[in-house]
């Protein structure tokens, strides 16, 4: 007997209840979704242009102290370094040699100069024969002014003879005992007395005068000597030269007992205590540039304040020479060394600035794309002082907002960039 098959029935489940149980799920997934990338979609369809985050230099803007100067490259010289030559003509003989250390004083060679030795030695005769002469010549006035003197003595014991011989004529005329001529020729030889003695007085004076005179001239012709033999003197002491600072001897132009001329160079002697920063300056900066402005000098990692010490009034290949000094010198400097100096032009406090980068060039310094939820956006803007690294902003930036330093300008002034991670 057959039984009833409902036992052997199976249920199936349709497709269509799966799917309207997952559709919520799919809905809301589908959703955050859309959510998620929305912004991503929105800057995408909004951007001009991509380009890849990683090719880009960005830089911010930040409030601070800004510094406007000049760079310069240059090269570590002995402040002083003097250059010895010889006094004289004559044989050099050597006490040193190029690299050795002296001392102020020390002796780095002599000169033998016979024909200097020699004119010396006739220049002191001279002085000597000089001396001697003047001696007599003084001997002779006082000779002379004695024999003046005594003339002048005698004529004034001659006058008051006369006047005591006018004096008996006149008593012998009025008491009838003596004549009117020996009266006469009294008062005659009075007069002629008087006469001699003022022209004796008169006559010393000059000859005072003329003695002084001659004794000058001599005095001034003696002076002058000593002064040739005095000079003369230095000469015989400079042929030993010596060292005029504590250095060390960077150069021998001449070898041991070479035949010198005067005027020769002899030894280059460098001062190891204090050197200097030679710098090649631009031209159309020289003008802004002033003795004594401040300076910076980049050494071994250190930056160094200095001062500008000089400036050449000269161009040369577009560039003018200076000088800057150590505010304080850094040790172990070596002479020819390379650094990298700033020269300081101004000095703003308080401002807003920004990295300097190839924007400011290639946009001309009106426009810079800003950084911001991955998109850049080209703004207008203005800057004011530049320095070397940096760049005043005067508008269209805000402290803290991220600027593209980098050169964009082959984008052709896309209005925005989506940057790509």
């Amino acid at each position: 007997m057959l039984q009833d098959g409902a036992s052997m029935d199976v249920v199936v489940k349709t497709g269509r209840r799966k799917w309207m149980l997952a559709a919520p799920v799919v809905l809301i997934l589908g959703f955050l979704a859309v959510a998620y990338l929305y912004p991503s979609l929105s800057r995408w369809t909004s951007a001009s242009r991509s380009i890849d985050l990683s090719r880009l230099r960005l830089g911010q803007v930040t409030r601070g102290d800004l510094l406007r100067d000049v760079p310069a490259q240059g090269r570590i010289v002995a402040a002083d370094h003097p250059t010895l030559v010889s006094p004289s003509q004559g044989v050099v003989s050597l006490a040193v040699k190029a690299g050795d250390v002296v001392r102020r004083g020390t002796t780095l060679a002599h000169i033998a100069s016979p024909e200097l030795e020699n004119h010396v030695a006739q220049e002191r005769s001279t002085l000597g024969s000089m001396k001697a002469e003047l001696e007599r010549l003084r001997i002779v006035n006082r000779q002379t002014e004695l024999r003046n003197q005594q003339e002048v003595n005698l004529l004034e014991v001659k006058l008051q003879a006369s006047n005591r011989a006018l004096e008996r004529a006149r008593l012998l005329f009025e008491q009838r005992l003596g004549s009117q001529i020996d009266y006469q020729k009294a008062e005659d030889d009075v007069h002629v007395a008087t006469l001699e003695l003022e022209h004796a007085r008169q006559s010393s004076v000059l000859a005072k005068e003329t003695m002084r005179f001659e004794t000058e001239t001599k005095e001034r012709a003696l002076e002058r000597q000593s002064l040739i033999v005095g000079d003369l003197d230095r000469k015989i002491i400079e042929l030993a030269i010596v060292s005029p600072v504590d250095g060390l001897v960077s150069r021998v132009d001449v070898k041991d007992k070479d035949t010198v001329q005067p005027n020769q160079a002899l030894f280059s002697v460098v001062d190891l205590s204090k050197f200097e920063v030679e710098v090649q300056i631009p031209e159309n900066y020289a003008s802004e540039i002033t003795i004594g402005g401040d300076a910076a000098i980049l050494y071994e990692g250190t930056e160094y304040a200095g001062r500008v010490k000089s400036l050449s009034p000269e161009v040369q290949d577009s560039q003018v020479k200076g000088i800057v000094e150590f505010s304080q010198t850094p040790p172990r400097l070596k002479e020819n060394q390379r650094v990298s100096t700033r020269l300081i032009l101004d000095s703003r406090s308080n401002i807003l600035k920004a990295p300097r980068g190839p924007f400011l060039e290639s946009m001309a310094g009106r426009k810079v794309y800003v950084v911001k939820d991955g998109m850049a956006r080209l703004r207008p803007i203005t800057v004011g002082t530049l320095s070397v690294t940096e760049v005043e902003i005067t508008s269209g930036l805000t402290e803290g907002e991220s600027i593209v330093l980098s050169d964009l300008s082959f984008l052709e002034g896309a209005d925005s960039l989506l940057l790509r991670e």
